[in-house]
């Protein structure tokens, strides 16, 4: 990725800033987001910022390649207005596609989502069955099944990436989000201001927790490679809420111990357990992931103890 004009929508957002600012470095980057989840502030000055929705009609769709991570993306969202979801995730993501490639442009990499494994304590691959329990995980296959259509019919590069439960914390791009945030992220900003995290249920759920920083590496190299098809970006190693807890009471120098809720999520469709195989894209790239979860840990904190 050198030399490249590139898109990247949700661009103002935790993962989509992180990737643009990444890349502007060499390539001339156009940042594209509506500000419902993303600030032009997570952005460094040399990224072009487009306040923009992807249903609109004139996107900036003359570029070399596209990164396509705009999303509603949560479960919450989707429920309170699936039509609205679906709009967004499913129309936006086709929108985008076809006007970029009406202009030329034949790599396109999208987020799709490890929520449609189900709940999984062994490493899920890519070519495992796969189910959907909610709008926002109907939306995302969706997404897929569209990226398989114009990898077929147009001979696009099309790789959809399914992240594993990414986390910076709020000394990066990831504060703007709130409530949206990863637990890491809020549980690490509580405990720092003395207040206990709030864990639903048991606190024994489990998380492949991936830094963002690998996630910027593999959407990176997925362009690439112009890779088509669909590929795990996670570490391989789940760790529970409580594990996060401690973990964070050691680095904060804190000794606070987790409030214990009833889970508000319906159990049937609440994601208890997650973990990626990502043996698919390491053999595809070489992708493996750098930060370590201790290292993940340290780095989100540091804002607090630094």
């Amino acid at each position: 990725m050198k030399g490249k004009r590139v898109l990247v929508t949700g661009g103002a957002g935790f993962i989509g800033s992180n990737l643009a600012n990444h890349l502007a470095a060499d390539n001339d980057v156009v940042a594209l987001d509506d500000g419902y989840l993303g600030t032009p502030a997570n952005l460094d000055e040399d990224v072009e910022f487009v306040e923009a929705s992807v249903l609109d009609d004139d996107l900036p769709s003359d570029v070399d390649v596209c990164f396509h991570l705009a999303a509603l993306s949560s479960l919450n969202m989707h429920e309170e207005d699936p039509q609205l979801g679906a709009r967004v995730n499913v129309e936006g993501f086709v929108n985008t596609v076809e006007q970029v490639r009406e202009d030329g442009c034949e790599t396109v990499v999208y987020a799709s989502t490890s929520s449609i494994y189900g709940s999984r304590t062994e490493p899920s691959p890519e070519d495992m069955p796969v189910a959907v329990n909610t709008g926002y995980e109907a939306s995302k296959l969706a997404r897929e099944r569209y990226g398989e259509y114009f990898a077929n019919y147009h001979d696009m590069n099309m790789a959809g990436l399914r992240f594993f439960s990414v986390y910076q914390g709020y000394g990066g791009a990831e504060e703007h989000k709130g409530e949206y945030a990863n637990v890491i992220a809020q549980f690490a900003d509580d405990m720092a201001n003395g207040d206990a995290p709030v864990l639903y249920g048991d606190g024994e759920q489990t998380r492949d927790f991936t830094h963002v920083s690998d996630i910027v590496r593999g959407l990176e190299l997925a362009a690439d490679h112009e890779l088509t098809g669909i590929y795990n970006l996670g570490t391989g190693e789940a760790y529970s809420f409580n594990t996060v807890v401690e973990m964070l009471n050691d680095e904060l120098g804190t000794d606070i111990d987790p409030e214990y809720v009833e889970n508000p999520i319906p159990e049937d469709v609440y994601v208890h357990d997650t973990c990626a195989d990502p043996s698919k894209m390491h053999e595809a790239t070489g992708w493996e992931p750098q930060i370590d979860f201790a290292e993940g840990i340290e780095r989100v904190c540091a804002q607090y103890t630094n």
